[in-house]
């Protein structure tokens, strides 16, 4: 009976898998080699298309006037083919259409990368794949895509496949096909070009954004360059003396030339997300309305201003170029990018995006220092003094080296020292001395933090940074400083930037859209507290005048201006409650500009745009921050005569007794000059006077000058 039954059961199977069988065959004999002549239209009708804020301004559409010519295959350069064979599938004419094995080391290796940048896919493959214009993630797709590789196989030749996957490679943009990418990128025929020219090409088709000669990751495409020639040497395609000529060769990209992009830095950074988020294929096939956060009637003023100042201080300061962002703080929205004076401009290497590059932030990074101590209980009233001043304990207070280690003594951008100073005046007035000191008081790493948490994540390393991160040591970009300040504008509340409102596919479904995500970072009060430094006039007036491009008379705008000490970067942030602006000049070399500080070379740029924002935007006001807590401190509450209070009876000028009149009281302090140090514990500042403040190793450094400038004022001091 059992064997009645097993045999029963086997029957059952194997007729059921008969007949699945078979309805999987009927299924495959279904399918059919799809059109490989339409290629330009059915591009255009799944093409993503990129508009400003409002949805009715295309700044970019992904293949409109799309450019393709194509070639036979006996006409494509010998090397352009060995390189596309050696890095996209070396085995290519030995498999018959599919590669089983490489599919499951790209399997393998995505799920142990926990990534799905492993494809898998023969050349074969990627023509059927172009073919069928579908971007499905189903067990289904890739059935069918194995089966018409097969067949594909079948009825053309090797020679044919390739020529077909040479013709519709995608190289950026509206750019198909290795003829018209060789006519864009060299100005000469696929048949003509040479072997690095070759790697470069074949090295593009992965991701064409992100490996565009004209954007920001030269270098990368460098390296892959490279790793094609590598793989060509691998794979018998060249020999060692043709790797090493290849890998030497200065190639020269032609200066790109497409005048129907709008706002093409922004465009292009947009592009760069949406191939990193969805894959270039998306982009191909899924008909994207992409609405961005463009405010396209600034950004056209914006790029006026930028390229009207850029090429005057070319002129007077030798700053060939300069970028401009600007963010609405409440949200996070990119409102205006503006990536050098003309992306078009050949000579200053337009298309490089100078607001999302690394550079030196110069003073414009002390607001984030000077939230740092406040938030440890400084004020802006607190007095240190800017005093020359060595700050390096390998050396003595002549800047002698004990050790044999560096000295450290910086100078003022005016080479003036003032004496004592509160802190809101040390800011606005940007004075390096008070800066540094304040560093150390706030904490090297606390200030990192701070930075970090604000939207500033390049400055990862603290053992790259010292005292110098106050004057801009670290490297940073405009679009994350410009975002960072805008959490002071925001009153402490992080909104990360963001150039995209909403995606909808060719079904008009919404793929993404934005939402509110804002969180706290720092304290209100704190943010208030910067605010309040940065747009007091009066303050800063004695380093810029009362009367200058900083200020905007019945408007409250905050602003820092910053120049690195060798005058390569200018830069200057400033904003309102409701827009961040920063501005930056100088020159993509890396050549110094004309030794003369922000305040000249970037603040009439940024003045002018911030006019037209100011006329556009409603005016909003600062909201006045709290007094800090001091702990009844003197120093810390703007006087620097001495640490300890007073009360002296009015009438008699002797000390107040309980029986004097509360109204007959006259506060002073007892005159005894010494350093901020002297007073406080760095790390609590309004807690008790430190009982041996000389185990701070940075008080004698700053009280020996101290004391000598009390000396030579006439002011009271004791010893220690």
């Amino acid at each position: 009976m059992k064997i009645k039954f097993k045999q029963k059961i086997f029957t059952v199977l194997l007729s059921l898998f008969l007949i699945f069988f078979s309805i999987f065959l009927l299924w495959v004999s279904s399918f059919r080699i799809p059109n490989l002549d339409s290629f330009d239209e059915r591009k255009v009708a799944q093409s993503t298309k990129i508009y400003d804020r409002t949805g009715k301004i295309l700044l970019y559409d992904f293949h409109e006037n799309i450019k393709r010519t194509v070639v036979p295959y006996e006409k494509i350069s010998r090397n352009i083919k060995n390189a596309t064979v050696a890095i996209e599938d070396a085995e290519f004419y030995e498999h018959n259409g599919i590669k089983p094995t490489a599919f499951l080391r790209a399997v393998i290796t995505n799920l142990k990368n926990l990534e799905f940048s492993q494809g898998g896919s023969t050349i074969t493959q990627q023509v059927v794949k172009n073919s069928l214009l579908t971007n499905e993630k189903k067990v289904s797709r890739k059935i069918k895509e194995w089966i018409l590789s097969l067949k594909l196989e079948k009825v053309l030749s090797k020679e044919e496949i390739l020529g077909l996957y040479l013709n519709e490679s995608p190289y950026g943009g509206s750019i198909y096909g290795i003829e018209e990418a060789s006519q864009s990128f060299f100005g000469k025929s696929s048949s003509e070009i040479s072997l690095a020219e070759s790697a470069y090409l074949a090295a593009i088709p992965q991701a064409p954004t992100y490996y565009s000669p004209y954007g920001n990751n030269v270098d990368k495409l460098e390296n892959r360059k490279n790793l094609v020639l590598e793989k060509m040497l691998e794979n018998g395609f060249i020999n060692e003396e043709e790797f090493l000529e290849a890998k030497k060769e200065e190639v020269v990209f032609l200066v790109r030339g497409d005048q129907s992009i709008k706002a093409p830095h922004f465009v292009f950074y947009i592009i760069s997300q949406l191939e990193e988020k969805y894959g270039k294929r998306a982009l191909e096939e899924s008909g994207f309305k992409v609405t961005t956060t463009l405010d396209y009637e600034l950004q056209v003023k914006a790029e006026e201003i930028v390229k009207k100042y850029a090429l005057e201080n070319a002129e007077k300061f030798n700053a060939e170029n300069a970028s401009l962002v600007a963010i609405d703080p409440k949200t996070g929205q990119i409102l205006v990018m503006v990536g050098s004076r003309d992306y078009f401009d050949e000579e200053i290497d337009g298309n490089f995006n100078v607001s999302i590059a690394h550079r030196q932030p110069g003073s414009t990074f002390k607001p984030f220092v000077y939230a740092t101590a406040f938030m440890k209980g400084y004020t802006p009233d607190t007095v240190v003094f800017d005093l020359s001043t060595e700050f390096s304990t390998n050396c003595n207070d002549s800047s002698v080296s004990l050790n044999g280690g560096p000295c450290y003594r910086p100078n003022n951008y005016d080479s003036l020292f003032r004496g004592p100073m509160t802190l809101r005046d040390a800011l606005a007035q940007s004075v390096n001395i008070p800066a540094i000191k304040v560093l150390y008081l706030a904490g090297l790493q606390d200030s990192l933090k701070t930075a970090g948490v604000m939207g500033i994540d390049s400055l990862t390393d603290i053992n790259q940074y010292g005292l110098t991160l106050v004057l801009g040591g670290g490297e940073v970009s405009l679009l994350d400083i410009t975002s960072a300040y805008g959490v002071f504008a925001n009153n402490g509340l992080r909104n990360k930037y963001i150039g995209i409102l909403k995606i909808e596919d060719i079904n008009k479904k919404v793929v993404e859209e934005y939402k509110e995500d804002s969180f706290r970072v720092i304290p209100e009060n704190i943010a208030l507290t910067i605010s309040s430094v940065l747009s007091d006039n009066v303050a800063r007036t004695p380093a810029f005048g009362s009367s200058s491009f900083l200020n905007f008379p019945g408007k409250d705008v905050a602003v820092k201006t910053g120049t690195t000490n060798d005058y390569k970067d200018a830069w200057i942030i400033g904003y309102t409650p409701n827009i961040s602006v920063g501005a930056w000049a100088g020159n993509n070399d890396n050549s110094p500009m004309e030794k003369k500080v922000a305040g000249f070379i970037i603040a009439p740029m940024w003045n002018a745009f911030m006019k037209e924002v100011l006329e556009k935007y409603p005016n909003e006001n600062f909201i006045g921050p709290r007094k800090i807590y001091t702990g009844d401190k003197p120093i810390l509450e703007g006087n620097w005569l001495g640490g300890e209070f007073i009360d002296i009876d009015k009438r008699t000028g002797l000390p107040a007794t309980e029986n004097t009149p509360k109204d007959q009281i006259d506060r002073s302090v007892i005159t005894n000059v010494h350093n901020i140090l002297y007073w406080v514990d760095k790390n609590n500042p309004s807690g008790p006077i430190p009982e041996n403040p000389s185990k701070d190793s940075q008080f004698f450094l700053w009280e020996r000058p101290v004391i000598e400038w009390a000396k030579n004022n006439g002011y009271q001091t004791t010893g220690i």
